[in-house]
């Protein structure tokens, strides 16, 4: 046998594959499948081999653990292996497909790993949604392992879990929620939303801001610095007897006139 097997991450009900061919005539190939972490309990994973042409060669629903394998000629002979996830997999579950014919053997393994949904949101009621969902995530089976609602981003929400059947469910009677986008995405893809955004960005000394928290909360002042490692900016009230300068945290307060 000639071709590269190894361990690949597969979301519950996806499927991975494998390509490998057989040479030097014919043969009968042998099939060796485990389960785990946890075998007695472990879900059951759909196992195929099927030839170039689509056509199905064996999967593990048969009885029999081996198959024939014809090679005309001198040609190797080029087949496919797909290993589908059951959509009730857990969080690490894995199976360990090992192929062997003679003295050769290929291993090829699968390991279950969680989904990132996105779901659409009517349009500002992406909290509204995250809150509905939030409550509803330890009900029943543990299917949602995590909401996130990135600042900026309107009409969206990213949803994570295993069983995408039954996020789905989750969400259904959630009025504000309206449906997932086809397909899912991965940390990689997202990653720039959970990169932290400096409370400071967008202000500008000259800015008229509106104290939003602390003891000066409600009055108006003066942007007069901005310390950006700090990520505070100095003030003055605007309605003070006396100027004095006030130094408070860029998230403690709220623009209301830029600079012109």
């Amino acid at each position: 046998m000639i071709g590269e097997g190894g361990s690949k991450d597969v979301r519950a009900g996806s499927a991975v594959f494998w390509n490998f061919k057989v040479a030097g005539g014919s043969a009968t190939l042998g099939f060796d499948i485990t389960t785990g972490p946890d075998s007695d309990s472990a879900p059951e994973w759909n196992v195929t081999l099927y030839e170039s042409t689509g056509g199905e060669v064996w999967s593990n629903y048969r009885s029999k653990k081996e198959a024939d394998i014809d090679v005309h000629g001198d040609a190797a002979k080029e087949l496919k292996l797909e290993v589908i996830c059951p959509k009730g997999a857990r969080y690490g579950d894995e199976v360990s497909v090992t192929v062997k014919t003679g003295g050769s053997s290929i291993g090829f393994g699968a390991v279950a790993r969680q989904s990132i949904l996105v779901l659409k949101t009517q349009m500002d009621q992406e909290k509204s949604v995250v809150d509905s969902l939030a409550s509803k995530a330890n009900l029943g089976e543990k299917d949602v392992y995590a909401i996130f609602s990135p600042p900026g981003l309107r009409g969206y929400v990213f949803v994570e879990g295993m069983n995408t059947d039954r996020l789905r469910e989750k969400t259904r009677d959630i009025k504000k929620a309206r449906s997932f986008v086809d397909g899912d995405t991965n940390i990689d893809e997202i990653s720039h939303y959970l990169q932290p955004v400096s409370a400071v960005i967008g202000i500008v000394e000259g800015d008229l801001v509106e104290l939003v928290n602390g003891p000066f909360k409600g009055e108006i002042a003066r942007v007069q610095q901005i310390d950006q490692s700090k990520e505070e900016i100095t003030v003055e009230l605007i309605e003070a007897m006396v100027p004095i300068p006030v130094t408070v945290k860029g998230d403690s307060v709220r623009v209301i006139e830029k600079e012109k």
